[in-house]
């Protein structure tokens, strides 16, 4: 069983050199199957990192943090790249879709982050400044680190979404804290221009990306939280209409 996972994990090694998601994804659930057969506790955590890594090829940040931070302690993946990488690719992946208390309890307090925090560049500053609504730090540390992930194998195709999601993270946890904040103060505090942060502030929320309105006479940014009953009202009418569909469709089919 050992050697059969080794062949399937070098199947997978080929799909991440070809970039060919078809026989990635083929072969992780073959893995998945092999292990569940008899795989050992080595294989399996591998399998981890190797499923993780196509979670972020394929932008599913979520879910390769998720994979990603429960092989922190158990990283074996020698083959596929240097653990100092894999604690890289692990922090970055957490920062952009973990909350702000989990990423100081998983990431920026872990043991094995702290260990070799000193030997990846900015990470330290973006992390810990994102933490700390230190944001002129923050945006200084992101365009170190996007500079690097531009160049990157595996993150080079999504370096200008890492970056764009990263700044609507630190736009929303500032503008969480206040009702309303000043666009100069606002923009003091990113270390940016007005009219920069107009632009952009403007772009998210016509993407209805941030949950906020600018009074440009006032020169004022004005938080309007989502009604949180009226969307779980959304959500039930929703999935409501899908479940009576589903129903229709198998009553046609019993009546046949």
């Amino acid at each position: 069983m050992g050697q059969k996972l080794d062949i399937v994990f070098s199947l997978i090694r080929i799909g991440f050199f070809w970039n060919d998601h078809d026989l990635i994804e083929r072969n992780i659930e073959k893995a998945k199957s092999l292990i569940e057969q008899g795989g050992d506790w080595d294989r399996r955590n591998r399998l981890k990192v190797y499923e993780g890594l196509h979670f972020l090829t394929i932008r599913k940040f979520s879910e390769a943090a998720a994979l990603f931070l429960e092989g922190l302690a158990t990283f074996t993946s020698e083959e596929l790249f240097p653990y100092n990488t894999f604690i890289l690719y692990t922090a970055l992946v957490s920062i952009v879709s973990i909350d702000r208390v989990k990423l100081k309890e998983k990431v920026i307090d872990a043991p094995e982050v702290l260990g070799v925090l000193n030997e990846l560049g900015k990470l330290g500053d973006l992390l810990n400044s994102l933490y700390n609504s230190d944001y002129n730090t923050f945006f200084h540390a992101l365009a170190d680190i996007t500079d690097k992930l531009v160049v990157d194998r595996y993150w080079g195709a999504h370096a200008r979404y890492f970056c764009r999601e990263m700044r609507i993270v630190a736009y929303s946890q500032l503008l969480d804290s206040y009702r309303s904040v000043r666009l100069d103060s606002m923009a003091r505090d990113f270390g940016v221009s007005v009219d920069f942060l107009d632009r952009e502030l403007s772009r998210f929320i016509a993407a209805g990306r941030l949950h906020c309105k600018i009074d440009k006479v006032g020169g004022v940014v004005e938080t309007t939280r989502p009604d949180n009953k009226n969307a779980q009202y959304q959500a039930v009418i929703k999935q409501g209409d899908n479940l009576l569909n589903r129903i229709s469709k198998l009553s046609r089919i019993i009546n046949l």
